[in-house]
């Protein structure tokens, strides 16, 4: 009998305990679930769901990219800024023939030659009528070239006389004026940005003329791919080499015809210039930084052009030939030959003779007199460069610190 009693009162106690622990465990569940649900309603207006792996913490914090959300927000900004670029034509002289008696005895005339016509893109930066332009599609002030600029804005167009107001070789820019035309109100104008701040993997639009007229206003995409490159481009019309620095570089579409155009952020804003592409690559372009252009836009317009501050070292020099070579010694034509030194000058204070051959110029090897102009550009007044010199059968190092001269570009 006891035997059953202390049996019954273990089954009541055993009863207990499962009960408290089933409540336990449903008052956790339902604790649980109320706390997943306020968390979700904190974060998202979405309807409260079930959690899951693949959800977000629940007191995550959902970031969205800007204009993300507007399907369209690159198209609003290529038709906004759209208005502000136009085509740019460039015809300068024809070039002078000389009549051949000679050669028109025999073959007949001479063909007349033709007017060089260069085309571009520019982009409208001032409602008085200033347009921001490359100068390799414009050329220099003094070419006697005739310009032209086709506006396309909403219910009009047309082609209007252009004015070169000043113009940069080292910077590759130009600034035209254009008069307001008649049936206009306004003109259109773009927003200058500030390329200081903008950030590898930006987006960007490139807008412009590839190709000519027929495909004006064309529209691209990409990003800011990155900063500070620098090359250099031969600019066979003006017969030397182009150095560009600081640019920036997109791999938005960038064409023939679009020199000139606009590189636009997606508030709207020009950063960038686009100027020149890598033909060997793919999607490789290059555009000057907005800010390059705006620290010379007042002396473009008031001056006609800059002053540049560019070194120098005094010399003259020429290619060697074979025979001259030969006559110093060399076994081949690689140098620069110094046919004169300016007296005083910082070649003549580094103790630089006529018939020196520069071999060496700092870390590069020169093979000609071109090579000294372009490592000459890539430093500045005052430095201090070693030059590798032939002199007399005999290899001779020499130090030359370089000089300044003012120039207008």
């Amino acid at each position: 009998m006891e035997r059953w009693k202390r049996s019954a009162r273990w089954r009541r106690l055993s009863g207990l305990a499962l009960l408290a622990m089933l409540s336990f465990l449903a008052g956790a569940f339902l604790t649980t679930n109320v706390l997943d649900v306020h968390l979700w309603a904190q974060s998202s207006p979405a309807p409260p769901v079930a959690p899951s792996a693949s959800a977000p913490a629940s007191d995550a914090v959902l970031v969205q990219a800007p204009g993300i959300g507007n399907p369209y927000l690159l198209a609003d900004i290529a038709e906004q800024v759209s208005p502000a670029v136009v085509f740019v034509q460039a015809k300068f002289p024809k070039p002078q023939v000389v009549q051949d008696p000679f050669f028109e005895f025999w073959f007949g005339p001479m063909p007349a030659p033709q007017a060089p016509v260069s085309a571009g893109t520019g982009f409208i930066i001032s409602e008085d009528g200033y347009i921001l332009t490359n100068q390799h599609v414009v050329g220099s002030v003094g070419d006697n070239q005739k310009l032209t600029v086709k506006l396309d804005v909403p219910n009009f167009t047309a082609e209007v006389p252009a004015k070169l107001v000043g113009s940069s070789f080292s910077l590759d820019l130009a600034v035209l004026k254009i008069d307001k035309p008649k049936g206009l109100d306004r003109l259109p104008v773009v927003k200058l940005g500030d390329s200081d701040k903008t950030r590898p993997g930006e987006w960007v639009i490139a807008i412009g003329n590839p190709y000519g007229e027929q495909l004006e206003h064309t529209v691209t995409v990409g990003v800011v791919s990155a900063k500070g490159r620098q090359i250099e481009v031969p600019d066979q019309e003006a017969g030397r080499m182009r150095r560009y620095e600081n640019l920036l570089q997109t791999d938005a579409a960038i064409n023939p015809g679009n020199s000139g155009g606009p590189l636009v952020n997606i508030r709207g804003e020009v950063i960038g210039i686009n100027t020149a592409i890598n033909a060997q690559g793919q999607n490789i372009g290059f555009a000057i930084p907005i800010n390059a252009a705006k620290k010379v836009l007042n002396d473009l317009i008031t001056r006609g052009g800059i002053q540049v501050v560019r070194p120098y070292m005094g010399v003259g020099l020429e290619d060697l030939t074979p025979r001259m070579s030969g006559y110093l010694g060399l076994p081949d034509t690689d140098g620069a030959l110094v046919n004169q030194v300016e007296p005083g000058s910082p070649a003549d204070k580094a103790g630089l003779k006529v018939y020196d051959v520069i071999q060496r110029m700092g870390q590069a090897r020169i093979r000609s007199a071109n090579d000294v102009i372009s490592e000459l550009g890539k430093y500045k007044p005052k430095q201090q460069v070693p030059l590798q010199v032939w002199r007399d059968g005999r290899t001779v190092t020499l130090v030359v610190e370089l000089g300044e001269r003012t120039v207008q570009d």
